[in-house]
C-alpha cells in the first residue's frame, strides 16, 4: 500500500535535502515514515460510528420470567420503546410504567398486569386467570382462559383458542401516561375495545362478553403494594382522569337519539373532544364513541355532504376528531355547547335528530374503513 503525505510534510523533506547527505536523508525519512499516520501528519483518534456508541443492552433488563408472589415491573424510562417479554410468572403484580415496541406474556397464571402503551402488537399465550390494563396497536390471545382487560385498542381486538374472556374500556392514569400514548404513535380516541373478533368461534358458546358498565378497573387490578419499588407513582382509576376517554362501546344505547359532534384540526384539539365530553357528562348524555381519522376532499363530500363546501378547506389542517354522543334532546344540547363553549372553533354538529343517525353512520362507516376495521 503507498503511503501519502501532506504537502506540508513535502516541503519539510524538500528542505532536509539541501542541508544533509543522501544517506542521512533515506533514514530520517523512514523513521518520518513510521511515525506518521497513512494520510495525516498529525494522530487522530479511531473514528467511532453510530453501533460504536450504542449502549450494551442486557435482555434480562427487558424480560420478567420464572417469578411468584412478588411485585415486579418498570419504572419509566426504563423501556424507551424496546421490546418486552414477561413469561412464566405465577400470582404477581406486574406494573410497566413505559412505552413499548412489542410486549409478549407466556405461560402466566393468576397475575394482576398493567402495560404503557404500545406501538405494536400486546400477545398473551397459554396464559389463565389474569386480570389487565392495555393500550396497543393490535391485541391478541390464544389459548387463554378467565381474562379481564380494560383495553385500548387502535384495531380490531383478535383472540384465538380463548375462553371466559371479558373487556372493558381502558380507565388508568399514570403521569407519564399521557407521554407515552404520544411515543407510541396511539391516539387516545382511536379505541375499539368492545369491537371483537373471535378467531375460533364455538357454536352455541360464547367465548368472550363485556364486563358490566359499573366495573371498576382498581377492583381488578389494584395499585401497587405501598411496600413496593412502584409505591411514588401516582395511579388513578376514575374514569374522569382516564387518558383515554371511558366510551359504551358495544353496549346497547339507553337512547335512539344520537349526535355526531366533530372538530377540526386546530392548536386545542384534543383538550376542546375531552372539554365537549364533560359538559356533556354532567347534562347526563352518553359517550359512544370517538375517532381520530385523517380525511380527503372526497371523503368531506361523502361524508358530511350538504355541509360539505365550508369544511373542505379544514381538513388540510390535521385529524378531525369525531365523537358520537347519545341521550334524549342531544342533539339540541350539543348544538348549544358549540355556541356557547366552542364560539371561535370549527366544528360539525348534527343539524336535528331526523338526520343525526345518518350523520353518524356516514361518518363512523368511512372512519372504520380508513383504518381498515
Amino acid at each position: 500500500m503507498g503511503c501519502f503525505f501532506s504537502k506540508k510534510s513535502k516541503r519539510k523533506s524538500s528542505e532536509k535535502d539541501e542541508r544533509t547527505p543522501t544517506t542521512t536523508t533515506v533514514e530520517t525519512t523512514t523513521t518520518t515514515n513510521s511515525s506518521v499516520p497513512l494520510g495525516n501528519n498529525s494522530e487522530e483518534p479511531p473514528k467511532q460510528y453510530s453501533w460504536d456508541k450504542r449502549e450494551k443492552v442486557d435482555p434480562k433488563d427487558y424480560m420478567l420470567s420464572g417469578l411468584k408472589d412478588v411485585t415486579v415491573g418498570r419504572h419509566p424510562g426504563k423501556l424507551n420503546g424496546q421490546q418486552f417479554v414477561i413469561q412464566d410468572c405465577e400470582n404477581c403484580n406486574i406494573f410497566v410504567f413505559d412505552h413499548a415496541a412489542t410486549i409478549t406474556i407466556d405461560d402466566c397464571v393468576n397475575c394482576r398486569i398493567v402495560l404503557g402503551p404500545i406501538k405494536g402488537s400486546v400477545f398473551f399465550r397459554d396464559c389463565k386467570d389474569i386480570k389487565c390494563v392495555v393500550a396497543c396497536q393490535q391485541f391478541r390471545t390464544r389459548d387463554c382462559k378467565k381474562m379481564e382487560v380494560f383495553l385500548c385498542c387502535a384495531t380490531q381486538p383478535i383472540i384465538e383458542s380463548s375462553t371466559g374472556m371479558k373487556f372493558g374500556c381502558f380507565q388508568y392514569f399514570y403521569p407519564d401516561l399521557a407521554f407515552h400514548f404520544k411515543d407510541a404513535g396511539l391516539s387516545i380516541f382511536n379505541n375499539n375495545w368492545s369491537n371483537i373478533h373471535d378467531f375460533t368461534p364455538v357454536s352455541g358458546e360464547n367465548n368472550w362478553s363485556l364486563l358490566p358498565e359499573s366495573s371498576k378497573v382498581l377492583d381488578s387490578v389494584p395499585v401497587p403494594d405501598p411496600e413496593s419499588e412502584f409505591k411514588s407513582v401516582r395511579i388513578s382509576g376514575d374514569p374522569e382522569r382516564s387518558i383515554v376517554p371511558l366510551t359504551k362501546g358495544g353496549r346497547r344505547k339507553d337512547s335512539d337519539e344520537s349526535c355526531l359532534f366533530v372538530f377540526f384540526a386546530g392548536e386545542y384539539t384534543t383538550a376542546n373532544a375531552r372539554k365537549l365530553i364533560d359538559e356533556v357528562a354532567a347534562k347526563g348524555f352518553v359517550l359512544v364513541q370517538t375517532k381520530e381519522v385523517s380525511m380527503r376532499p372526497e371523503d368531506v363530500k361523502r361524508v358530511f355532504q350538504n355541509s360539505a363546501d365550508e369544511l373542505v378547506d379544514w381538513i388540510t389542517k390535521g385529524p378531525v376528531v369525531a365523537l358520537e354522543l347519545s341521550g334524549g334532546g342531544v342533539v339540541d344540547a350539543c348544538r348549544s355547547i358549540a355556541d356557547q363553549v366552542f364560539p371561535g372553533t370549527k366544528v360539525f354538529v348534527s343539524e336535528n335528530k331526523n338526520s343525526s343517525s345518518r350523520d353518524v353512520d356516514n361518518f363512523f362507516n368511512f372512519a372504520d374503513m380508513q383504518m381498515g376495521l
